[in-house]
């Protein structure tokens, strides 16, 4: 018996079966592996939390530490070391120095035409209108009265009342500076002998000039040299004076004024400081001004 035909599945001899048709691959997925072991959960949080501690100790590092006093002491220490202060002196003075006056006096000359000088002094602020103080001998009899301030204004002044009985006068300024600083004044009831003082006025003409000595008394009197006038209540003082000081202020290292120089002791006819001079009181000063002496 025949056995039945058997067909081959393959192509005809020569020929190739179609390939079947090929499906794109899929794209791969790419996963976070899952933390099997919570230790490394925990090790990733501690790592975190120390970089948060360094960069928060790295702020608190930059920002500015707090003065102590020891800081503080040590900069003023090394300050009076590199920039010594002034002199008790120079302080008084430069405190004073804004509200000195040159006063100068003329009187008509012998043609009746030009002016001669009469007498040359000093002069004190004492309100910013442009209220000074002086010695009434400054400017008595004068036709003209002259002032400087300090930051070189020139102008011309009239007397506005006067207390010949502590040779004083008070002259009204004419034009006055726009920034005019008055002299502070005080109290002459604690000043003791022995407190340092300053003398601020043109001597000569010369000036402003500073000289410091002390107060060597209190409660003196001074008689006029051709006897006829005694001034009494004075404080006497031996910073250096000569003509062209009176009516400056006498100050205290603090810059205040506690007398206007009025007088220097002459036993002969020299003219010259010999160690002794006097001021009014800044009180009987005040008084002469019409202001409450303290």
């Amino acid at each position: 018996m025949r056995s039945p035909a058997r067909y081959s599945r393959s192509s005809p001899a020569g020929q190739r079966a179609p390939a079947a048709p090929t499906q794109p691959a899929a794209p791969k997925r790419r996963r976070w592996p899952a933390p099997s072991d919570p230790r490394l959960l925990w090790s990733a949080i501690g790592l975190l939390a120390l970089a948060l501690l360094l960069a928060v100790a790295l702020l608190l590092a930059q920002a500015p530490r707090k003065l102590t006093q020891d800081d503080i002491d040590a900069a003023v220490l090394k300050t009076l070391e590199t920039n010594p202060l002034p002199s008790a002196a120079a302080a008084a003075y430069g405190q004073i120095a804004p509200s000195v006056v040159r006063v100068t006096s003329y009187v008509a000359g012998p043609s009746g035409r030009n002016e001669v000088e009469h007498g040359v002094g000093t002069g004190v602020v004492i309100v910013d209108k442009g209220i000074i103080l002086t010695n009434l001998h400054v400017v008595q009899g004068a036709e003209t009265i002259r002032l400087v301030f300090a930051d070189g204004l020139e102008t011309t002044a009239s007397i506005k009342s006067v207390q010949p009985e502590n040779d004083l006068a008070v002259l009204q300024a004419h034009r006055i500076p726009d920034d005019l600083i008055a002299a502070t004044m005080r109290s002459t009831h604690d000043l003791q002998s022995g407190d340092q003082v300053l003398a601020v006025g043109f001597p000569f003409g010369i000036g402003p000039s500073a000289s410091a000595g002390v107060v060597s008394g209190l409660k003196r009197s001074f008689r006029s040299p051709d006897g006829g006038h005694q001034i009494g209540n004075l404080i006497q003082f031996d910073a250096a004076a000569n003509p062209g000081n009176s009516g400056g202020p006498l100050v205290t290292m603090d810059g205040q004024v506690v007398g206007i120089v009025t007088a220097i002791l002459n036993p002969g006819q020299q003219r010259t400081f010999i160690g002794i001079g006097f001021a009014v009181p800044i009180e009987s000063a005040a008084l002469a001004v019409g202001m409450h002496p303290f």
